[in-house]
């Protein structure tokens, strides 16, 4: 009997280490998929329901191998996944418990006189984000097992946004409010969420559609560097000044779900969508970290010479500046990270490759470069409008924005001549290009005035003015999600 208790206790030991990174099982991800639309399963083992309901996965101390998965026993007894019972359990024994909200505000899941034998030895994942305030009944606190949540704040992130400014700039905020008030509405933004980051506060605004006000802002530790979205609109992806953390944001409880730490602070983000990985640059580890946005972890760490930074990345390489050397440099993708050195260039400020040609923008010289990749070879050199912050190739046009007079030059890229200047307005000091994703959109950020313009680059001109309780150094532009409940 004693060999038998044993060898169950090891059992279950084996699965708890098993289940430290857990993944749901793929019979179970398949039925979840195949009877609930538009299911999110998350890299922590989640169930997260189109309307934001939630359940937790336990896991079986052994699964057992049915020939068809099915569910055998639900509570309230005989519901389907579709009316959402409060406990599922598979005829494999892998349990799905509902998250619900107790009558003072916290959240708990469904508490059993005598639970059932796959609810009281199943374990959750030991990886897991627990949701903030929940409650586990007495009789089933063995399902925590040894639960690791350092990385995963519990506090709330979600706090009122904070838009106590200097004088000056709340003076020239005001007038931006005042001179840009425009009866129009960009239908493009309807269901959108922007996230501004801004020098200003440590918090990022989350501002619905077009208003003026931040609903509410997301609390970081420092000042962030950057902030990028993820292909399904799920997380935000930050780095921070003075942090070697980069926090994952779920946006649909606001919450930091996970922290990877560099061990030296990150810099710039770039999404590579299609790929699902995003890459972070650590100029003073000369290191570019590869995130895998499937499951955020830490997947690569690719070495560089000097401090990375100004990251372009295209579907072969991914290009940076060395900024103690002014030397510009390519890490080739598909060729074992092969580092190319393309040339020194001063004070560049954005760096960008279309069809075998780079494009190299000098903020101090008012000059843009222009490279063959292939023979390294300068093509030709050119003046642009002032102080070049910011590049972008869309439909066979370049545009640059100028900070010094808030202006876009439009080139031909076939061959550099100006095809003319969108005006954006006259104050201010302009900052990034911030496409809205499918459109032919892109907002301009300003990093002195509380605004930002959107322009149309189909006709290329600007079509709105909105002013904002912050100046703001970028804008990400994501979709609107269900908030878990």
């Amino acid at each position: 009997m004693v060999k038998k208790v044993l060898g169950l206790l090891i059992g279950i030991v084996l699965t708890m280490s098993a289940v430290f990174a857990a993944k749901i099982p793929d019979n179970v991800q398949g039925y979840l998929k195949k009877n609930v639309s538009e299911v999110d399963i998350r890299f922590d083992g989640v169930i997260i329901f189109p309307d934001g309901t939630l359940y937790l996965p336990l896991y079986p101390a052994s699964f057992k191998k049915p020939d068809t998965l099915e569910i055998s026993e639900t509570y309230p007894a005989g519901e389907t996944l579709k009316d959402k019972p409060e406990v599922v359990i598979f005829n494999n024994d892998f349990v799905l418990l509902k998250v619900i909200s107790t009558d003072n505000g916290k959240k708990t899941v469904k508490r059993f006189d005598k639970p059932p034998v796959q609810v009281k030895t199943g374990l959750l994942p030991q990886d897991m984000l627990v949701p903030s305030g929940l409650i586990i009944p007495e009789n089933i606190k063995g399902i925590i097992g040894n639960l690791d949540i350092q990385l995963a704040p519990s506090r709330d992130i979600k706090v009122v946004s904070d838009v106590s400014l200097s004088a000056k700039v709340f003076d020239e905020t005001q007038k931006a409010v005042n001179n840009y008030h425009n009866a129009a509405t960009i239908k493009e933004l309807k269901d959108k969420n922007l996230y501004m980051v801004t020098s200003y506060s440590k918090n990022i605004s989350v501002v619905s559609g077009e208003s003026f006000k931040a609903d509410y802002a997301l609390s970081q530790v420092a000042t962030p560097i950057d902030a990028q979205i993820t292909k399904d609109n799920k997380f935000l992806i930050v780095t921070a000044y003075g942090s070697t953390l980069v926090n994952i944001i779920s946006i649909a409880d606001d919450r930091v779900i996970k922290q990877i730490d560099l061990k030296s602070q990150g810099g710039e983000i770039i999404m590579d969508y299609d790929n699902d990985k995003a890459y972070v640059s650590s100029p003073s580890a000369s290191t570019i970290f590869v995130i895998d946005t499937k499951n955020m972890t830490l997947s690569q760490k690719i070495k560089v010479n000097g401090m990375c930074e100004k990251l372009s990345l295209n579907d072969k390489y991914l290009l940076y500046l060395d900024k103690l050397s002014d030397s510009v440099w390519s890490i080739e993708l598909k060729n074992k990270y092969n580092l190319v050195n393309l040339g020194k260039f001063p004070n560049i400020s954005k760096i960008i490759y279309n069809d075998g040609i780079v494009y190299l923008s000098s903020r101090t010289k008012n000059r843009i470069a222009v490279l063959n990749y292939s023979t390294k070879q300068l093509l030709t050199e050119f003046d642009t409008i002032e102080k070049p912050v910011d590049m972008l190739v869309y439909k066979g046009l370049l545009y640059v924005l100028g900070a010094a007079n808030n202006q876009i030059q439009v080139l031909n890229i076939l061959n550099n001549e100006p095809l003319g200047i969108i005006a954006i307005a006259g104050d201010g000091f302009s900052t990034k290009f911030c496409p809205i994703p499918n459109t032919d959109l892109l907002i301009v950020s300003d990093t002195k005035v509380g605004r930002y313009t959107i322009v149309d680059l189909k006709a290329n001109r600007v079509v709105k003015t909105n002013g904002t309780e912050l100046p703001v150094n970028s804008v990400i532009v994501g979709k609107k999600v269900h908030k878990i409940n």
